[in-house]
Parts: structure tokens; sequence; C-alpha cells
């Protein structure tokens, strides 16, 4: 197995987690290395359905060494519950680190990711309400707490002299909400060192150093997708951070060299969470039926999904910015039952009647946007218990290499299900 870096090719959901918990089999290290607990990784194994939001996926593998990287935002109380969660059905987390350089969220991260979604009007992103963005805007304004910085009282009591009166002033200005005085922090702070004690990972130079020069096969985790990109995704209805490959450098500690393979996970067709332009978005009986059919409700936050036909105008854009070398395509199978099957293969503008093949980066045109669409013919078999590529109805296999061909993108592997088993690795 070569090193290999798993990300969303659309806007999140595309079943990431199976994808890299099937490869995480075959893994010596899985690293998680952007993004916090806004996202949700549903991995169903032997019938029983485990939700990640922090913790990389292969940590139901025992003997694997499982790093939440640096890149990652950790609100304490998430990151408990989610141990908590693992414990109660006897997981071995003796594998599980997190770097000291992690970004921790705070109590006036979310309280502010709160009171600025509930008030934005038109200007309403469709966050989680986790404290993403403020963490990584404090990260980013060089007022943020590491995870690290709860181990050394000198430091963190010199941080807190800095960052209180900052966010204090912010609070109680601009959002009229409590501030904090240094004792309370302090002691907030002394029980989120408890939480992440045996976990923390303060060697963390010396285990990837050891990893590489071993030649162990290294898997890097990334949350949301490519479409939530906050330097390419349609901005501003983004992530805070770097879901793209390239983020799996800044965000994990190692360098672009180790990176052999780039998987972009992309469901059949397109989902999104929240706010922003969706081009294909089914808003009819199709839309509701793929929804219903593919369980389309957000791990996080349950919200239904906005559901659509595949899009390959993003997907073309995804595999270019996203680095990808490869496709995992996920939920074929929601199209066991329909008559027809359409792609996206471009866009026309009902202005002026211009047709885009490549994607157009201004979303604010996104709404005069139509899509153009090629049609192909359902199989109407279920396809859920096949293990062969070759034994996929013909339709069916037309309509993948159909895709093939217009991303210009090898599809390598196949999901016929939610179960680990039903999955199909081409070639």
């Amino acid at each position: 197995m070569t090193n290999k870096v798993v990300i969303g090719a659309q806007w999140g959901d595309e079943g990431k987690a199976k994808i890299t918990d099937l490869l995480a089999q075959d893994a010596d290290l899985i690293i998680r290395y952007q993004g916090g607990c806004n996202a949700g990784h549903t991995v169903v194994a032997n019938g029983k359905t485990f939700k990640f939001h922090l913790i990389p996926s292969g940590i139901l593998y025992k003997g694997k060494t499982c790093l939440i990287g640096n890149g990652t935002v950790v609100l304490p109380e998430a990151f408990q519950e989610e141990i908590e969660g693992l414990k109660s059905e006897n997981i071995d987390l003796s594998g599980l680190k997190i770097s000291p350089l992690a970004s921790i969220t705070m109590p006036w991260h979310t309280e502010v990711d709160g009171y600025s979604e509930n008030t934005a009007g038109k200007g309403k992103i469709g966050t989680t309400k986790k404290g993403i963005g403020p963490t990584y805007t404090d990260k980013m304004n060089r007022i943020g707490l590491k995870i690290g910085d709860l181990y050394s009282p000198e430091a963190l009591s010199e941080k807190l002299d800095v960052i209180l009166p900052v966010k204090n002033k912010q609070l109680k200005e601009l959002f009229n909400l409590k501030t904090y005085t240094k004792e309370e922090v302090l002691e907030l702070c002394d029980k989120y060192a408890q939480i992440f004690k045996p976990y923390v990972c303060f060697d963390w130079q010396e285990l990837l150093r050891g990893m590489k020069k071993e030649g162990k096969r290294i898997l890097f985790e990334g949350a949301q997708g490519v479409m939530l990109d906050v330097d390419f995704g349609t901005y501003p209805f983004v992530t805070s951070s770097n879901p793209i490959s390239g983020g799996a450098a800044t965000g994990s500690g190692y360098g672009p060299k180790v990176i052999d393979e780039v998987i972009g996970v992309a469901k059949a067709y397109v989902t999104r969470v929240g706010e922003g332009p969706f081009v294909t978005e089914l808003n009819d009986k199709t839309g509701e039926e793929i929804r219903n059919i593919g369980h389309e409700f957000g791990v996080t936050t349950g919200r239904p999904r906005r559901c659509g036909w595949f899009d390959a105008v993003t997907m073309k854009y995804a595999c270019l910015v996203g680095g990808l070398t490869s496709v995992a395509l996920t939920k074929i199978d929601v199209f066991d039952t329909f008559d027809e099957i359409k792609i996206c293969t471009a866009y026309k503008d009902t202005r002026n009647g211009k047709i885009y093949t490549s994607y157009p980066e201004d979303v604010y045109i996104h709404k005069y946007l139509e899509p153009v669409y090629e049609t192909h013919q359902g199989w109407k078999k279920d396809i859920s218990r096949i293990k062969k590529y070759e034994d996929l109805p013909l339709n069916c296999r037309k309509y993948l290499e159909r895709l093939e061909e217009i991303l210009e993108t090898p599809i390598s592997v196949v999901s016929v299900g939610a179960d680990r088993e039903q999955t199909i690795f081409k070639n």
C-alpha cells in the first residue's frame, strides 16, 4: 500500500469514512488533518453503526495509530463524548493520539458561532454552530489556544493575559455575550487538560519521523469536501479549513512528498447541507426519492440534505484542485430502481445562453445557471450483493465508464452499500 489521502470530492457527506475505514485495514498510521466536530463520518462494521466526528475512522482496527493532527480544531466536550461512546463499545483506544499543536475550541467560540449564524439574515452560511470558524479565526489571528498550552502553566498564563482582554472586548461590545475571568478559564483549561491527557502526543515528531523511516503505510483522512474548501469552494458558503489534499501536508506534519495517491470520494449523485449554490439541486419528487433511499440526513445536525443529480462540472474541478489520482464512487445502489439517471455535463447561463464546461468560480452568478444533462438508462436490478466489477449490470458499467471519460480520472472503488463488505475494488 502506498501513502494515500482520502478527501471528499463534493460538498462533504460522500462516504469518506467507509473508504477510509476500508483502506485503514492496510495502513499503520491514520491522520485526521483538518476540520473539527462539525464533520460527521459514519462507518457500518459487522452490523454496527459508528459515528465519528473527530477521531480517525481507522480506530476500529486494533494495532493502528490514529492521530488527530495539528490542522484540526477540537471541542473538548465533543471529544470526551466521542471517547466515552467508543469505550462503551469496547473499542481499543490505545492507538489514539492527538497533536499538541491542534487548536482548542473554547466556549466563546461556540457562543460567537451561534450568535453570528442566528443573526446573519441573508448572510447566513449554514454552519453547525460548533465554533469551528471562530476557532480558526483566532488561530490565524494568533490569539488561539493549542492543546499543548494546557500543560505549560507559564505559557498558558501569559497567553491568557493577551487573549482575554481582546476576547472579552469582542464578546461584550460586538456580541453582547458573557465575558470570562482568567480564573474561570484556568479552571476550564485544567478540566480540558484531564480530558486530553491520555492521548496527547508530545513526541509527534519522533512518531512521524519513525513511521516514515520504517516505511510504514500512512493514510490521511480529510473532512468535508473540495467544494467546501475555504480557498476553492463555493466561498463564502464554505468551511474554515482546507479539505483538499494540500491540506493533508499542512495539517499533519508531513510534507507533500510523502503523499503517493489521492482518492476523491464522491456519491453517484450530489448532496449539500446548509446554504450556498447547488446547480443540479432537485426540489421535486426525484430529489425526495434520492434523499429517502440514500438516508440523506446529516450525521452531526440531523438536517435533511439537499439532493441533486451528479455534477460533472464541479467534479472535474475537484479532480484538478483536489489533486485526485482516482475516484471512489459511493451509493450507486441508490439508483437500483431508477428508470433513468442523469449526469450534468455543463451549465447554461439563462441570461445569455453561455455554456460553461469548466466550473465558474463566481458563485453569485450560479443562480442564473441551469444544468445541461445527458440521460442514461437505469439497470433496474439490486446490485448491493455484487462483489466484482464485471458482474455489475451493463447499464451500470456504462454509467461508471462515462463518468471516467468525462472526469478523465479512473474510478478505483465502487461502493454498492453501507457495509464494509459492499465494496468493489476495480482493478
